[in-house]
């Protein structure tokens, strides 16, 4: 499907995903939001909610700023699955009515809402941060490097999953990515995202990144048996390659194999240097949607 409303050729920014937001729910009823927290700026964080099943699976995107791209992917699902349920139409032989009966799927398109703004839009005296920001980036004005939050935390290492073994590896300080802050959670914005998790109790999680077409799925022995399968065909729906461990330590995926030994999965998607060009977000697009319907459809 062509997206309709979710604009796909526009770099990715927060008023746009609000906007689109907005006229998503006014196009689609059965599209609701949350507000789960409140960025370092102020910014709200949303989480999209579409079903009235049991089984709830909860994909996010935008932990790392420069990976805006995952936002308009996850924006863009959210309008062809309403349009789909609408319309009493099937996506890849998915019967989209069949699992809004039976899922409730959660959508947090852009965690760090503060990261993308300033890696689309720069930074100017105004904000607050704006001489940390410019020292943290050795006073460069150009942020496409940068991941972490308006802070400088890198908010994918901020989860309590050996949290002091990737804080030794990392900076000692804020900067531009793989700080991982003072303690776990210590950014409203990664608070957020765990909060909701351990309030809805989702059954398979997925954290969108970029890039490298590839699919993390597991996280030191911890996760459950059936996650190499999910893995495995994920990889046949999408063409990007399962890898077992990221060698890393206190990511969201981490860290929600490690507390609920259930199926989590960190997926790369595009290929490229970070911020992907929205000429890649077509083929991206093709390349998870089979993915996020399967999510949604295991029992």
């Amino acid at each position: 499907m062509n997206s309709q409303i979710v604009r796909t050729d526009v770099p990715y920014d927060y008023q746009t995903m609000v906007s689109d937001l907005e006229a998503l729910k006014s196009a689609y009823p059965i599209i609701q939001s949350n507000i789960i927290g409140i960025s370092v700026l102020g910014k709200e964080i949303y989480t999209l909610s579409i079903g009235i099943g049991q089984r709830q699976v909860y994909y996010n995107g935008c932990h790392h700023a420069n990976e805006w791209i995952t936002a308009p992917l996850l924006m863009q699902f959210a309008e062809s699955y309403a349009q789909a349920y609408q319309t009493g139409t099937t996506i890849l032989g998915w019967d989209i009515r069949y699992l809004f009966n039976h899922t409730t799927i959660w959508l947090t398109p852009m965690v760090n809402p503060d990261g993308v703004d300033l890696v689309i839009h720069g930074i100017d005296t105004s904000n607050p941060f704006y001489e940390q920001v410019l020292r943290w980036n050795n006073y460069s004005t150009n942020f496409s490097n940068w991941k972490a939050n308006i802070r400088g935390v890198d908010l994918n290492h901020q989860y309590n999953a050996h949290w002091y073994e990737q804080k030794s590896r990392g900076p000692v300080g804020p900067g531009p990515a793989n700080y991982s802050g003072s303690a776990p959670e210590s950014e409203p914005e990664s608070r957020a995202v765990a909060d909701f998790t351990r309030y809805h109790n989702p059954n398979l999680i997925i954290a969108y990144h970029s890039q490298g077409r590839v699919i993390y799925w597991g996280y030191r022995g911890l996760e459950p048996p059936e996650s190499q399968a999910i893995a495995t065909y994920f990889s046949t729906l999408s063409g990007y390659t399962p890898i077992r461990y990221a060698g890393t330590d206190a990511g969201y995926k981490d860290w929600f194999i490690q507390d609920w030994r259930r199926p989590g999965f960190t997926i790369e998607v595009g290929m490229g240097i970070n911020p992907l060009p929205t000429s890649q977000l077509p083929q991206i697009y093709r390349e998870n949607l089979g993915t996020m319907l399967h999510g949604a459809s295991l029992t």
